[in-house]
């Protein structure tokens, strides 16, 4: 009896598992029959050309490069090499480890097919304290070395002394200890009521360059700014000039501090008049934290979002990226960041290389941190800091994500995951349309979608970020947006004319951005002209009206000839078109060329008085025209901020032996940017709008028609085909299987047109 009772619970058991496992099969089918099912990963645009592995040629060191580069130094017991990331001024120090690049006239020919693959080799920097200079060697080959080469003076045509080097971790850990045994514990009284600093609380230190007033110096103001998100915008009005020339940090000192306005020569000094009442003090106030990037308000939605209905459009293997029309290779220097090379449309070079050079800001203040203030971020390194990109945000969320390696004052290579992003998005507005309302009704047209290439570094306080767009038209355009947190200063005896209160006690300074980029151009070869167009007023005799005349615009076009008629300076009134032209004409007989287009809003260029002005003399030019030099590979170098007044690159001699540049292999230096007044929406972050420059790279009568009539972007719509997807893809998108819920396709801009018929 007991057996059959169990027998029936376990068939009822049984029963009500299969009936709840049916209800829950049918909720689960019920959910997902009613979501989207995701979009094919596939590309729906068949790519018209094939990667290249020779692109490799331009491809950053590897991981096991560096590493096989790094022992192979080491290893050289005549160079008596650390790499330990707290090497003391003192020590020879492993700084730095890059690609070298090939000579270009090596590198065409093997990227034409003509040549042999040059030698990969890799650019290596040590700062040899015991030995008092600066030396670059190259090592090679690659992936396993087997000689290094000394190439300082080769490079820079003079030695490096060893205060040109950027300060490294090892120093600041020096400087910040100094700081605190020298300082602060001499000073807690005072940190302790005018700024809250105890054991427990600390001050931020910001340094300001360059180091000094004349070469030889590495004397550097440090300006203090509370521990607070967004720190650059609350300066406490403390700042010390420490001297940190000696190689030894046993001999550093104090040289002069500067407290609510006041100097004073030595530490002991300012004690004893803050212990005394004989200063006016700083009373400490908390300060709100206005600096913090945390929304004020809790997010509660999304904003729109890019998708790709067939898959993306685009692929990427490796450092090769092709898209419709486009190919190119590309790399992340570590100190000048962003570079693309062998840039080509319709498999038809267009440029050899288009690469970031410099960021350069110069600053107003009374006080010392930053009166004195030109900041060279290639010194420092763009690329170092390009760190990872957060998906929907600093990039579509779609976007393709590359990771990065870099060795800069590192003791093993560093991986930056997602450091660059490729993504192709729809601008918001069409690259060319035409509605047809008189007599031949249609609608031609055709969206703006182009392909997108960031990184964005965030060097100290500002975030740069870099683009270069290629556009379907043949145009490719480098730009650069900045963001961030601006430059303060603490504001003494209420100085306003060197900017804006920001908040309470704190001045915004004014500053200049200056950019710079180098667009190596190839069109149709290495042998080019510079050519400028132009337009005036000329009084013209009406043909059918001999006796009356009217001011009529004429066409103006110039070949400059030399590098110093095309260094074209700031200060002067500049041609709006200026060209890069083969010598090969299109099918009208017009020069097939590459037009710069630069957008700038730059401030003033420091005077060329000024002994400083050597170290970024390319910014006197907004366009600046040479013949190409495997020597003269960058307009900026990692020295010139730290021996600003012996810059080891100084740009205008690049233009003072003023070669022909007639039928040559040409590069453009293109200098863009904005000044900068700080204001109070400045606070607590820098926005992107309208704080940028670039240069666009336009196709001029380098074809016989726009390229862009062939893309199958391209939509066309007829009275009698309205609704019809032949020449309309749009038409079927909300048909689309992985669609966004998208309304029908409607048209009716026929309605209205005008009919002269009617009227006949």
């Amino acid at each position: 009896m007991a057996e059959r009772k169990m027998n029936s619970l376990l068939k009822c058991a049984l029963i009500l598992f299969v009936l709840l496992s049916i209800i829950l099969n049918i909720i689960f089918i019920g959910i997902h029959s009613n979501r989207a099912p995701k979009c094919s990963v596939q590309g729906g645009h068949p790519l018209q050309s094939k990667h290249d592995d020779r692109s490799l040629l331009f491809a950053d060191l590897t991981q096991e490069e560096y590493l096989q580069v790094r022992q192979y130094m080491l290893r050289q017991k005549d160079l008596g090499i650390s790499n330990s990331q707290l090497a003391k001024p003192s020590d020879n120090f492993l700084f730095l480890i890059e690609l070298s690049l090939p000579k270009k006239v090596d590198a065409l020919a093997y990227l034409d097919n003509k040549g042999s693959k040059p030698t990969r080799e890799a650019t290596v920097v040590v700062f040899h304290g015991a030995r008092g200079y600066i030396r670059e060697y190259v090592v090679g080959p690659l992936p396993n070395p087997k000689y290094y080469r000394d190439v300082t003076t080769e490079r820079h045509k003079t030695e490096l002394p060893i205060n040109a080097r950027t300060v490294t971790i090892g120093e600041y850990a020096l400087l910040f200890q100094f700081f605190e045994t020298e300082v602060f514990s001499k000073l807690e009284r005072l940190m302790k009521e005018s700024f809250n600093v105890d054991q427990q609380k600390k001050l931020n230190a910001f340094e300001q360059m360059p180091r000094g007033v004349r070469s030889g110096d590495r004397k550097t103001w440090v300006s203090f700014f509370r521990d607070m998100a967004g720190m650059y915008i609350h300066p406490v009005g403390f700042e010390v000039l420490v001297n940190h020339e000696s190689l030894n940090a046993s001999s550093w000192k104090v040289e002069r501090l500067l407290y609510n306005g006041q100097y004073f020569d030595t530490v002991e000094d300012l004690k004893q008049k803050y212990d005394s009442d004989s200063l006016k003090k700083i009373v400490y106030k908390e300060s709100p934290d206005y600096g913090s990037l945390k929304p004020r308000n809790k997010p509660t939605e999304i904003g729109p979002q890019l998708f790709y209905p067939k898959g993306r459009r685009y692929s990427v293997r490796k450092n090769h990226v092709l898209y419709m029309d486009w190919s190119f290779a590309f790399g992340l220097s570590s100190l000048t960041g962003m570079r693309v090379f062998d840039v080509r449309f319709r498999d038809e070079r267009i440029a050899y290389e288009i690469s970031v050079q410099e960021a350069m800001s110069v600053y107003g203040s009374v006080t010392p941190g930053m009166i004195i203030t030109k900041f060279l971020d290639s010194s420092i390194g763009i690329g170092r800091f390009a760190h990872e990109l957060v998906r929907g945000v600093d990039c579509p969320y779609e976007a393709t994500y590359v990771d990065t390696y870099r060795y800069i004052d590192v003791p093993v290579p560093v991986l930056f995951r997602n450091s660059i992003c490729i993504f192709e998005h729809n601008t918001g507005q069409p690259l060319r349309r035409h509605f047809a309302d008189f007599f031949h009704n249609s609608y031609g047209g055709m969206v703006n979608n182009a392909l997108v290439f960031r990184t964005i570094t965030a060097i100290g306080n500002y975030d740069y970020m870099w683009d270069f767009i290629f556009y379907q038209s043949g145009s490719v355009e480098a730009k650069v947006h900045a963001t961030g947190y601006i430059s303060s200063s603490y504001l003494v005896n209420d100085n306003r004319k060197h900017g804006h209160q920001v908040a309470e006690k704190v001045l915004g300074n004014i500053h200049t951005h200056f950019i710079h980029f180098k667009v190596d151009l190839d069109v149709l070869g290495v042998k080019n002209i510079f050519e400028t167009k132009d337009m005036e007023y000329v009084n013209v005799s009406l043909p059918w009206m001999p006796d009356r005349y009217a001011m009529i615009p004429q066409l103006v076009e110039h070949q400059l000839k030399t590098e110093q008629e095309a260094a074209l300076r700031y200060n002067t009134k500049t041609p709006r078109y200026l060209h890069i032209a083969s010598n090969k004409n299109n099918r009208w007989g017009h020069h097939r060329s590459y037009r710069l287009q630069v957008f700038s809003f730059t401030g003033d260029h420091l005077p060329e008085s000024q002994a400083e002005e050597r170290a970024m003399s390319w910014a006197r030019y907004k366009v600046a025209i040479t013949k190409h030099k495997d020597t003269e590979q960058t307009s900026s170098s990692l020295y010139n901020q730290n021996n600003i007044w012996t810059p080891a690159v100084d740009f205008s001699k690049y233009i003072e032996d003023n070669e022909s540049i007639e039928d040559e292999d040409l590069v453009a230096w293109v200098t863009t940017g904005f000044l900068h007044i700080p204001h109070a929406e400045d606070i607590p972050n820098t926005v992107t709008v309208g704080n940028g420059g670039g240069v666009l790279l336009r196709p001029h009568n380098y074809f016989d028609e726009d390229p862009s009539i062939h893309a199958s972007d391209g939509v066309y719509i007829s009275p009698d085909s309205k609704d019809s997807c032949d020449n309309n893809k749009i038409a079927c998108l909300a048909q689309e299987i992985c669609s966004p819920n998208l309304e029908l396709f409607t048209y009716n801009g026929f309605d209205g047109v005008m009919k002269f018929d009617d009227w006949i």
